[in-house]
């Protein structure tokens, strides 16, 4: 009778701890390698423009907002990091149109001297790269903190001074019928206003632009914390741009009472300047009267049911 011999497998030999240290740092390197890479790339790519950029927010108070879009958006982000932890990462070739039209874009705008162009490409480059290496689902959660990025891009001048006339002549026009219900007799020619001690122009600063694109803004901010339903933040923002005219429209009847019952110079120098904070604040809390009304008429309508 043969009597076999147990096979004896040699025990696995434990890694030192110099070979368990270099393993998962080697695979860390070469998981975040390519996107330092591309981040590298695209900030060399867009570092002048994005410098052009934060000078318009600083010396352009019509877009000073932009500097607490970028937070806003990055706040965006952090809000969701649970559920951005939770979306499935799938790598899609999809992405790769919208990338290659950001570079064109890109182009257009460098060599045909828009700086509006330029700078729009970088959100369409971003929104590519995200669903090209993380997917449709992930661009489907960061597509809000992407967009919002928009609202930091001044508007080409073409399209600026196509919203800026027409509303420095619809505050000329309001003040011109308000300010004869003060007993302020007016002669309006174009946003010249011909008051009985001086005349009033309503200058491209005073047309309530800059009022304009900050409530908006604002209102998209206070849409997202406070209202939780879709249709009624596009509501607020949207609500935003009538409030802004016409509250622009109230602060030019002001200045119009302030030059001809007050004195002209402070008219137009302190009151003229804290008017349009006035203003503002005044609008803000419009936009906040309207939600509280929208609140209401939901909760009878709710009870009715």
């Amino acid at each position: 009778m043969m009597v076999t011999q147990p096979v004896i497998h040699p025990a696995p030999v434990a890694p030192s701890g110099q070979e368990r240290e270099m393993v998962p740092v080697r695979s860390a390197w070469q998981r975040w390698l390519p996107p330092l890479l591309l981040t590298a790339i695209v900030v060399a790519i867009y570092w002048s423009i994005s410098i052009k950029l934060v000078e318009n927010w600083y010396l352009d108070p019509d877009f000073s907002h932009g500097f607490l879009v970028p937070l806003f958006s990055a706040y965006l982000i952090w809000t969701k990091r649970e559920t951005l932890k939770n979306t499935p990462v799938r790598q899609s070739w999809a992405g790769l149109p919208l990338i290659v039209l950001a570079i064109i874009t890109l182009f257009l705008g460098v060599y045909g001297a828009e700086l509006f162009l330029a700078r729009i490409s970088l959100v369409m480059l971003l929104a590519g790269l995200i669903w090209m290496m993380a997917g449709r689902e992930m661009l489907r959660e960061l597509r809000f903190p992407v967009l919002v990025l928009l609202l930091a891009i001044p508007l080409p001048k073409v399209i600026y001074n196509q919203i800026t006339f027409p509303l420095q002549i619809f505050a000329s026009k309001v003040a011109a019928v308000v300010l004869p219900l003060f007993g302020v007799p007016v002669m309006r020619d174009g946003n010249i206003i011909q008051l009985p001690s001086m005349p009033l122009e309503v200058a491209e600063a005073c047309s309530g632009i800059r009022s304009l694109m900050s409530l908006f803004t604002a209102a998209i901010f206070y849409g997202y914390f406070l209202e939780p339903k879709t249709s009624r933040r596009v509501i607020l923002a949207l609500a935003a741009l009538p409030i802004a005219v016409l509250a622009n429209g109230a602060r030019i009847v002001g200045t119009g009472l302030a030059v001809q019952y007050w004195d002209p110079d402070k008219a137009l120098g302190f009151f003229h300047e804290f008017s349009g904070w006035l203003i503002f604040v005044v609008s803000l809390m419009l936009l906040y009267l309207l939600h509280t009304a929208m609140n209401f008429q939901a909760r009878l309508s709710g009870g009715r049911r």
